[in-house]
């Protein structure tokens, strides 16, 4: 084998073109879009400060080595940590997704676009600091709004045609994609080594969806996406060595993405490139539950207060119907046990019926102390889920974007309350007027799990102020954000 095969003359895919073309070249002038990043920001570092109170979490950041520091290292908000950008990238992606409470996309394929975010601020920080140690100035944080603005919209719009579970592969593919094409940019590679970056994420052996689903649901689902964005960070660092690319890699014959992975299909597109995503973007604001069911918690918890006022409780209740869309049905309508909070957060039954028990659903309720209680699962197995193909219609029609739920509560003394049909859940964008106080009062709660009130007001008076922390630098941000 040669060891100066650094080329490869063959034209790139055009799938591969247009990533790389439009995370170059598109200018993002949708207001919207910038002021929808913005909440975006907030809500996911929140939840990764929320994270911080999950041993199960904690023990999986942090460098390799314990106890090493890298100068001028990427830190990881509400931590002490000074890493590489990998590792770093890793830490920051592992916490905002470990409770399932982030931004989310639904489609033909599903995920949450800001878990890119753990690429994101990770290379914006480490470049940031070796910026101002040579006297040049630091990323601001409408840069790290732009670069989530492209992260989102082409982890969307690939997943608007194009499901991966249906092959057995997890979302998580598209996060590694969109976050090389982006943390390639950031980090100043030539449109080439961008080009070269892309093709090695599609080359990259795939996650299983496994994790996600019985008989495996485990934790994994909660790291896989601060391990897709590190590994982004990693390819695009390769790439800018001037390693090759492989411009076939989605269309090769036999050996190429779509054969091997896609069962010789491919991708095709509902739209181009734009700001489309982020202006779209479903927030998880009130409950921290897989956003299929968000609508179905939501009824539970108005036909909970109603069973309060008629003096019952979930001892009453014979028989509770779901009337919900196809992907509901397809990804966490779930029976028999439950081993671990992973696979509880991911079923609806579960889901359900916290809040007919205990008037609530917050992550703590996922634990094992509580899946113990006996009530549970007797409930569980009294609720039926059915399809509504036109909650499925509407659920895909681009116009709507509806996650709907129906739920209807049967009593042993022949009554019943419901049904009471949500088609919206409050972070949709249909909702964003009332959801986005929520959204910060939540951004508010996580800030006063980790810092102190002197802190919490700082860190509030320039993030919380949308032109003050546009104008802001990467640097001044990320202090205010980690632990002394």
């Amino acid at each position: 084998m040669s060891s100066n095969v650094t080329t490869n003359n063959l034209p790139f895919d055009k799938e591969i073109v247009d990533i790389v073309d439009y995370v170059l070249n598109f200018k993002i002038d949708s207001e919207l879009a910038y002021k929808t990043s913005w909440y975006c920001f907030l809500d996911t570092i929140g939840c990764g400060l929320e994270s911080l109170e999950y041993d199960a979490c904690k023990k999986l950041l942090g460098p390799i080595v314990p106890g090493q520091k890298v100068p001028l290292g990427v830190r990881v908000p509400g931590t002490d940590f000074e890493l590489d950008p990998v590792q770093g990238a890793f830490s920051i992606g592992a916490a905002i997704r470990w409770l399932d409470f982030n931004d989310t996309w639904l489609a033909a394929e599903w995920g949450h676009p800001s878990d890119n975010l753990g690429g994101i601020l990770a290379t914006a920080d480490w470049l940031s600091r070796h910026f101002v140690a040579e006297g040049k100035p630091s990323l601001s944080m409408k840069d790290v709004l732009t670069a989530m603005i492209k992260a989102h919209e082409i982890q969307g719009c690939i997943a608007l045609e194009n499901s991966f579970n249906k092959v057995g592969l997890d979302h998580v593919i598209l996060v590694k994609v969109a976050s090389t094409a982006v943390v390639a940019a950031m980090m100043g590679l030539t449109r080439e080594q961008i080009l070269n970056a892309v093709s090695l994420a599609w080359v990259d052996g795939q996650s299983l969806r496994t994790y996600r689903h019985f008989p495996n649901a485990g934790s994994r689902k909660s790291w896989a996406a601060g391990d897709a964005t590190s590994r982004a960070v990693r390819l695009a660092l390769i790439a800018q060595t001037g390693e090759m690319g492989y411009p076939t890699a989605l269309t090769a014959r036999t050996w190429g993405f779509y054969d091997v992975s896609f069962k010789g299909e491919k991708f095709t597109f509902q739209r181009p490139y734009s700001s489309y995503v982020m202006e779209n973007v479903l927030f998880k604001i009130s409950y921290p539950a897989e956003f299929h069911a968000q609508t179905a918690v939501e009824a539970a918890m108005k036909i909970y207060r109603e069973m309060q006022n008629a003096g019952k409780n979930s001892d009453d209740i014979s028989r509770i119907d779901i009337r919900t869309h196809e992907a509901c049905i397809r990804i966490i309508d779930k029976k028999g046990p439950l081993r671990n909070p992973a696979d509880r957060d991911h079923t609806i039954q579960y889901m359900v019926a916290v809040p007919l028990i205990f008037g609530r659903l917050t992550a703590r309720d996922y634990e094992d102390d509580i899946a113990a209680d006996p009530r549970i699962d007797a409930l569980r197995e009294k609720i039926v889920c059915k399809e509504d193909p036109e909650f499925t219609r509407d659920y895909h029609d681009p116009e709507k974007r509806s996650i709907a739920n129906a739920v209807t509560v049967h009593f042993t003394d022949g009554s019943s309350i419901g049904e009471i049909a949500i088609e919206y859940p409050v972070g949709h964008k249909r909702r964003r007027e009332e959801g986005m106080p929520l959204l910060l009062d939540k951004f508010k709660k996580n800030l006063s799990r980790v810092f102190s009130p002197g802190e919490q007001s700082a860190i509030e008076n320039l993030l919380l102020d949308y032109d003050r922390f546009t104008s802001a630098s990467v640097t001044e941000v990320m202090d205010l954000l980690v632990k002394k």
